[in-house]
């Protein structure tokens, strides 16, 4: 996709902002063992991380294959 390859600043800072909280989450909802609470934390912090690589590679995807 030709906007992620032309907002390089951008990219980096969501790629960043979004790694950094979504490890914050994961760590934060380790800690809080046998809440359920924890375990929802855990799972957005894991589709934060998700969503980090989906924007870093997204640059890299083949424009004639969607």
């Amino acid at each position: 996709m030709r906007f992620w390859k032309e907002h390089v600043a951008l990219r980096v800072s969501l790629i960043l902002i979004l790694t950094v909280v979504g490890l914050a989450m994961v760590i934060g909802g380790w800690k809080m063992t046998g809440e359920m609470t924890g375990l929802i934390i855990m799972l957005v912090g894991l589709v934060l991380l998700i969503a980090a690589l989906a924007i870093y590679n997204k640059p890299f995807q083949d424009e004639r294959r969607r």
